[in-house]
């Protein structure tokens, strides 16, 4: 029997808000595995993000390095994710997959491995010939059209990858994206020639994911989506006060 994996669409949402929403949907993993119950929260956000610049757990960027970056009208975000620094802007389709790898493989290695091999798949459908390398991500040629950084606690995923679709592909010229100065970064779009936007992407990400993790995505009902959210402003206001 297939594993299923909850879909929500978030549209373009603030760095901060989906990564809060990721958050709860983890606690909802955890806390069903300490009370040892069988239920399955495996969720797949997909988002556009407004402009940020986000750094993993081995990044050490120098505060005036920061300040340069927010200058340019983005934000900046330190994370628990793997990997070092990257960008998300509009144009890009970020997937977050919440899920237990006990589901599938507890395997991290796996994981990421089948991250990657959703984004060749899909570039292979729409003619790109793109690969792996020594670097984590997906590479057409010297060119990175894919970015993976994950964390897992437990074998419960959070964060993913982030593919360029469409987006602006200058603000990584303010970077070493990954820490790899001597790489370039492409997009599907700059690729094939084609306008290829973030909801061209999304069918294509969600079949080829289904495939390739062996499962079947069905839509996050409204209610749960709703009952997140109201917990996601209630934090958020609470902090505020």
């Amino acid at each position: 029997m297939q594993n299923i994996v909850k879909v929500w669409k978030l549209g373009l949402m603030s760095y901060d808000t989906a990564l809060k929403i990721q958050l709860s949907i983890a606690r909802k993993h955890l806390d069903s595995m300490t009370k040892g119950l069988e239920e399955n929260y495996d969720t797949l956000l997909l988002v556009e993000h407004k402009p940020v610049y986000t750094v993993g757990i081995r990044d050490e960027t120098p505060k005036d390095e920061i300040l340069r970056l927010r200058s340019l009208g983005a934000e900046f975000k330190k994370t628990n994710r793997g990997g070092l620094i990257t960008f998300h802007g509009p144009g890009q389709l970020v997937a977050y997959p919440v899920i237990n790898l006990k589901h599938f493989k507890t395997s991290v290695k796996w994981y990421v491995n089948n991250l990657e091999e959703t984004v060749i798949k899909i570039c292979e459908q729409l003619g790109i010939k793109a690969n792996r390398s020594l670097h984590t991500g997906v590479w057409v040629d010297d060119s990175k059209i894919a970015s993976i950084g994950i964390h897992a606690s437990r074998y419960v995923t959070t964060h993913g990858v982030s593919i360029n679709c469409d987006n602006d592909l200058s603000w990584f010229d303010h970077i070493d994206p990954c820490g790899i100065d001597d790489m370039g970064v492409t997009s599907i779009a700059k690729e094939t020639g084609a306008e290829f936007n973030t909801e061209k992407a999304i069918p294509l990400f969600l079949k080829t994911f289904g495939n390739v993790f062996d499962c079947k995505c069905e839509d996050l009902e409204v209610p749960v989506q709703e009952q997140i959210l109201n917990d996601v402003y209630c934090k958020l206001l609470t902090q505020a006060q």
